[in-house]
């Protein structure tokens, strides 16, 4: 990975062609990792960062993580992606500052059916306190969304649930 050609972006473009989609569920045919492969240890790094330092792999990893329990090389290969995106933009980071105006912003987005396979939609929010992010969240909604509008209701109240 030292040598590997940094990325600017966290996940490559997803196909609307179920069949098609890199992060579709394993094949029959496709092998699984074995454990001399540390899919597990690298979703939990991941994880940890998307979680408090850098909100922009949240989706990425999440998608990731559904795929613990049954990886494949091209899960991994996607892993290794957000890797290279990570080194490639090793200077972003969150900075607070005291000289900020500390106005609370929130912004809340669905992805409508954007699990096909399982008719669930995305809800993603941040919050940001003087221009940063203090909150986020990149979730596939519980419930089944009936349409783009249900999905994006249902993402703002998740984020006015965070806001309370």
């Amino acid at each position: 990975m030292d040598k590997a050609h940094l990325l600017n972006i966290p996940m490559v473009v997803r196909s609307l062609d179920v069949k098609k989609d890199i992060f579709r569920p394993r094949e029959d045919n496709e092998e699984l990792l074995g454990p001399e492969v540390p899919y597990l240890n690298a979703i939990g790094a991941l994880m940890y960062l998307a979680n408090n330092t850098r909100p922009d792999i949240s989706f990425s990893v999440n998608l990731l993580a559904r795929y613990s329990s049954s990886p494949t090389k091209r899960h991994w290969n996607e892993v290794k992606h957000v890797l290279r995106y990570l080194r490639g933009t090793i200077d972003i980071g969150l900075f607070y500052s005291n000289k900020s105006n500390f106005d609370l912003v929130g912004y809340a987005d669905a992805g409508y059916l954007s699990d096909p396979r399982k008719a669930r939609s995305q809800t993603g929010y941040l919050f940001t306190c003087g221009g940063t992010a203090i909150s986020w969240r990149s979730v596939k909604q519980t419930m089944t969304a009936t349409s783009s509008n249900h999905a994006e209701i249902l993402a703002i109240h998740e984020a006015s649930r965070e806001r309370v």
